[in-house]
């Protein structure tokens, strides 16, 4: 997936208006979070890319993050997610960058 298509997958999105509920609050929150590999080095090749989109699946269904969009290039990843306001941003990237490490270095060592 090329990251260009990360601007134009949001930007629809936002375009739809979509406020999610919940028991006391309504919401519509979007972060784009970009991850650089470590020194910018080309490392993301196309079995590290589907490890990635892989797990990335796996968090969706087991976190409460949705993810909108993700985009990678050779030297980091794009991801659009939303989640409940409850969930702060640091907590969202927490939960990508150690669930993502681990299944890459237990996959492709």
């Amino acid at each position: 997936m090329a990251c260009h298509r990360v601007d134009s997958e949001y930007y629809d999105y936002m375009s739809k208006g979509e406020v999610q509920k919940g028991y006391h609050c309504a919401w519509q929150v979007h972060y784009h979070l970009v991850f650089p590999v470590k020194y910018r080095k080309v490392l993301l090749d196309g079995m590290v890319v589907k490890i990635i989109e892989e797990t990335t699946e796996g968090i969706q269904e087991r976190h409460a993050i949705e993810v909108e969009a993700l985009g990678m290039d050779k030297d980091h990843i794009h991801l659009l997610c939303g989640a409940h306001p409850k969930i702060a941003p640091g907590e969202k990237v927490r939960i990508f960058k150690s669930i993502t490490a681990r299944e890459i270095f237990q996959r492709y060592p």
